[in-house]
Order: structure tokens, then C-alpha cells, then sequence
């Protein structure tokens, strides 16, 4: 009798340990964190990156979970300490975080990626005209001007150093300052509302909001459109075979270059990304955009 009821209470421990403490009995799932640059509002950002996410898992057969960041500093941060795996960067915060991030590599970027534009916009109320001689930016400098965030390609860095070749400086706006709206479509809104007079943003930003959104820029016009520059990438870990499966990262990367528009959730995904698809892309294009950064104090 007292032997079974040894065994009984064994049972009994063995039960309760499997219903309270069942995680260290199973293997720790594999999960492929991605994240990206919070350039425009949130609520896009969600929608696109977790519809992206479904269908990577799709695809790849294991669990991806899109994990959003407060700004720009963080997604490399994030990306330098391994918490995110594949994150869609801007040119000036992926050269930050390949720097900073041994053994990482650039995957892939949109068509429109290649020769990407910024946009100077003014208030409406200034009634001033249109350029297309980059020499004309500095009649801009009377008025109150805002950049979107300050580790921006098409909201900081490009436009700062088109300003430059102007041969205008941060200090020669109206105040001896400029803003930092920390977003796009928080650039439109400050202009648009005649917080600011000036502003400057990624062209495809303002392009979207024109065609979806006009009552955002009603108030608001172009000023000047600038030359082309390499912008946006997908930038990866270097240790993803080790961690998921021998070739994964060869893997990830052809799921992303063969998303279709013929197929129905790729297709809204490249939509959503204002792209007819995924290109190649590598460390290479990025050289010009680390050497203006490095002038400019962005990078040291």
C-alpha cells in the first residue's frame, strides 16, 4: 500500500510540473523578429509590416513577428544587439547599423529604391514658385523650415546636402534653426497646417498622399523636387543559417525578390510598399550615402 501510494504521489508531481511549468520542456521556438524605420504614421507601419510578416512565415514555414520601434536610433540599436533580425532600413540608419553590426548584409530594395527623390514643400499662404535649379534653395532661407527625422536619407541627409551645394547652412533659416518633425507624414501635417513654412520629405510619401490622401496637402505645394539618390534596403543578420537552418538566409532573400503582383496578399504587399517589386541590393550602392554622412557628422 505504501509503495503505490509513493508511485501515486509521484504522479501526482510529475502532473502538476507539466501543467505549471510546461516552457522548459519544450524546445524554445525559433522566431524571425523583423522591424523597420518609423517613418510615417504607425497605423501604416502595422498594417504593411505585419501583412509582411504573415507571409514570410507563409513561405518560410517558421514563426516571424514584426516588432515596431520608437525611431530611428532604436531600430539600429535593435538591429546592432540582435534583438531584430531583418529590418527595412533607410540608407543613412542601414549604413549606421552595418557598421555597427559585423557580418550583416544588404538583401534587397525596392525598384523605386535605386533613384529615390526628396521634396521641398512650402505653405501655400508663402505664394512662391517652383524651382528646378538646386541654386534656388536658398530662397528659402527667410522662412521657418522642418526636416523630418534627423537620421532620415530622404528627410535629412540628402536634402542637407543638396542644401549645401546651395550654399545655404542649417543656421541661415528664419530663427537660425530648423526643425525635426521625426516623420513624413508629420512633415506634410506641420507645413500643411502653416506650423512650418518649409519642409522637406520622401518624395513617394508625398506622392501617396496627394493621390490617397488630399486633403492632407491641400494647403501645402512642391517646391522642388531634388536629384536622384540610393535610399531604402532590407538589411539582414550574418548568423541566420546558424540559427534557423543551413541556407535560410538565401532563402529569405528569394522569397523577397519573387514577390508577385499575380499573387494576392504579394501583390497588396507591394503595394503597400509603393513598389512593382523587390530588387537586388547590395553594400556597394551605399558608398556615396556613408561618405555624405560622414561629412556631414551623421556618421564618425
Amino acid at each position: 500500500m505504501k509503495k503505490n501510494n509513493f508511485f501515486f504521489l509521484k504522479f501526482i508531481l510529475l502532473f502538476s510540473f507539466l501543467c505549471f511549468f510546461p516552457e522548459p520542456l519544450k524546445a524554445k521556438e525559433k522566431i524571425l523578429r523583423i522591424g523597420a524605420i518609423p517613418d510615417q504614421n504607425q497605423e501604416i507601419l502595422d498594417k504593411r509590416f505585419n501583412l509582411l510578416s504573415e507571409e514570410l512565415s507563409k513561405q518560410l514555414d517558421i514563426k516571424v513577428k514584426y516588432v515596431p520601434v520608437v525611431n530611428y536610433v532604436a531600430a539600429v540599436t535593435a538591429f546592432r544587439t540582435n534583438y531584430l533580425d531583418l529590418v527595412w532600413f533607410g540608407g543613412l540608419s542601414g549604413v549606421q547599423a552595418r557598421l555597427q553590426t559585423p557580418n550583416s548584409i544588404v538583401i534587397a530594395q525596392r525598384d523605386i529604391d535605386k533613384e529615390f527623390k526628396s521634396v521641398f514643400i512650402t505653405n501655400k499662404k508663402l505664394s512662391i514658385k517652383r524651382i528646378n535649379n538646386i541654386n534656388n534653395l536658398k530662397l528659402l532661407t527667410k522662412y521657418r523650415f522642418t526636416f523630418g527625422s534627423e537620421n532620415s536619407t530622404s528627410g535629412r541627409l540628402m536634402p542637407q546636402y543638396f542644401l549645401e551645394i546651395a550654399g545655404v547652412k542649417l543656421t541661415d533659416f528664419k530663427g537660425k534653426t530648423v526643425g525635426f518633425s521625426g516623420s513624413h507624414d508629420a512633415t506634410i501635417a506641420l507645413v500643411n497646417s502653416g506650423a512650418y513654412d518649409v519642409g522637406v520629405l520622401n518624395k513617394q510619401v508625398w506622392d501617396r498622399n496627394t493621390k490617397k490622401s488630399p486633403n492632407r496637402v491641400n494647403n501645402a505645394t512642391v517646391f522642388f523636387i531634388t536629384p536622384s539618390y540610393v535610399d531604402y534596403h532590407w538589411l539582414v543578420q550574418g548568423n541566420l543559417d546558424q540559427r534557423f537552418r543551413k541556407g535560410f538566409s538565401k532563402e529569405l532573400k528569394e522569397v523577397i525578390l519573387n514577390f508577385k503582383p499575380t499573387n494576392k496578399n504579394q501583390k497588396l504587399i507591394l503595394e503597400m510598399f509603393n513598389a512593382k517589386k523587390f530588387i537586388e541590393a547590395n553594400s556597394d550602392q551605399f558608398k556615396e550615402i556613408e561618405f555624405i554622412a560622414r561629412k556631414l557628422k551623421k556618421i564618425r
